[in-house]
């Protein structure tokens, strides 16, 4: 059988058909919706794009949102979507096609009411995802080019973590949450040394990926091997330094609500010293 059978027409561009291997899926092509009645047969060749929503509630989530929205919008998110699972690796959760479009929708509303809301986290995110924000200025400009809305570098940021989210399956609030941890870590940092991180800096890049592992390591409960004599030594050596890791391994115990190893102190404190020597430098 070389044909969809139509289930429900969302709006010109947009139909939910029956598949005859997949069920359900998401069909998007030029007009493919216009005057189509349900059970009306579609011939596959006539499929421009299609998806599947494998999960029932996505599938509800997306037929109540695909109305609300901008049909170039709809055309638009499907081609940035299509590109990201080209290039990057790893599969994306499909729930990306109803969460990455909603917080889209939203975000250009706001834009063309002049309601623009700065990222914090900015340039965590770019260091944590350069993969995933690549995507996203691929999606501000496909929106700027098609939709003449500007949505800028603060948004790019806040549309990698949703590429972050699908790639990982982590909920969206996860991903913001390691994000914004990491940027009051640096801020914290910055406060103790009396020092702002040039943000295009080799420390700054060093500094984060240290913090990134160091959460990662955290969250899915791995040790690292434990360096007694090596602790001390630093204990040692740079008391101030190893001060400060020990406050910022404890704050992410908080938050992560995961034991820490005593050894990530350490590590972390080898880290700090170098950034302290680099402010003295610079002085």
């Amino acid at each position: 059988m070389s044909s969809l059978r139509v289930a429900k027409v969302l709006n010109n561009n947009v139909i939910i058909a029956k598949h005859p291997q997949y069920d359900e899926v998401v069909v998007i092509g030029k007009g493919i919706g216009f005057k189509r009645k349900p059970n009306e047969r579609i011939p596959l060749s006539a499929v421009e794009k299609m998806f599947i929503l494998t999960k029932p509630e996505e599938q509800e989530q997306y037929k109540q949102l695909v109305p609300q929205i901008d049909e170039q919008l709809i055309e638009a998110m499907n081609d940035i979507i299509l590109h990201a699972s080209k290039s990057m690796d790893g599969s994306l959760n499909e729930h990306i096609h109803i969460a990455l479009t909603d917080h889209i929708a939203f975000a250009m509303k706001r834009h063309k009411q002049g309601l623009l809301i700065h990222n914090p986290f900015l340039y965590e995110t770019k260091e944590l995802y350069p993969e995933e924000f690549q995507m996203a200025e691929y999606a501000v400009e496909i929106i700027k080019k098609r939709l003449g809305v500007d949505l800028g570098q603060d948004e790019a940021g806040f549309i990698a973590l949703h590429f972050h989210s699908a790639l990982t399956n982590q909920h969206i609030s996860e991903v913001r949450k390691y994000s914004e941890l990491v940027s009051d870590l640096v801020q914290m940092v910055e406060l103790k040394l009396e020092y702002k991180i040039p943000r295009d800096s080799l420390d700054y890049s060093r500094l984060v990926t240290h913090l990134r592992f160091a959460i990662e390591r955290i969250r899915r409960g791995e040790s690292i091997d434990e360096s007694g004599p090596l602790d001390s030594l630093l204990k040692r050596e740079y008391p101030e330094m190893y001060a400060l890791a020990w406050t910022l391994t404890k704050i992410m115990e908080q938050r992560l609500k995961k034991p820490i190893y005593p050894a990530e102190a350490g590590y972390l404190s080898i880290h700090l010293q170098r950034l302290a020597q680099r402010k003295e430098q610079n002085e």
